[in-house]
């Protein structure tokens, strides 16, 4: 039987399940490595020095929110993938979170690379909020995925 549209993973929502997942790897990663100074991992913080300044005056919170950030992430790339409401409302969330995060960075910090995600993050929730994706996600219980 061939699938109706609103049961038929949009592709976009498949690339947004893998982002997370890609997420919740590298908040892992991070999350270690600041549990683990100057081990093998340390030079990933090459990429973001600035970054790891701020994680390291956090002390030992930066890593419960690293881990809180990589469960988020994990749960949504999850929920996303089995198509379920609150998959999506964790995703949106979470990318909510992001856009604010990167628009008090420009304003507050001066940040003024955080500006590139801004938008991204929009095209992303515009597409969250698009009917194909919207109807996706209010399919009846028990439909199957393809």
């Amino acid at each position: 039987m061939m699938a109706t549209t609103s049961q038929t993973r949009p592709g976009g929502v498949t690339t947004l399940s893998l982002f997370f997942q890609v997420g919740a790897i590298i908040s892992f990663v991070a999350g270690v490595s600041l549990l683990l100074p100057g081990s093998i991992l340390e030079p990933i913080w090459r990429v973001n020095p600035r970054g790891h300044e701020a994680f390291m005056g956090l002390g030992g919170w930066a890593i419960v929110l690293l881990c809180a950030v990589c469960i988020a992430c994990a749960s949504a790339a999850v929920g996303l993938w089995r198509g379920t409401r609150w998959g999506y409302r964790l995703a949106f969330g979470g990318l909510v979170v992001n856009l604010l995060g990167d628009v008090a960075n420009v304003l507050l910090a001066g940040e003024y690379k955080a500006a590139v995600g801004i938008p991204i993050v929009l095209a992303i929730l515009l597409f969250l909020r698009s009917s194909r994706v919207r109807a996706f996600f209010r399919r009846e219980k028990g439909s199957t995925l393809t």
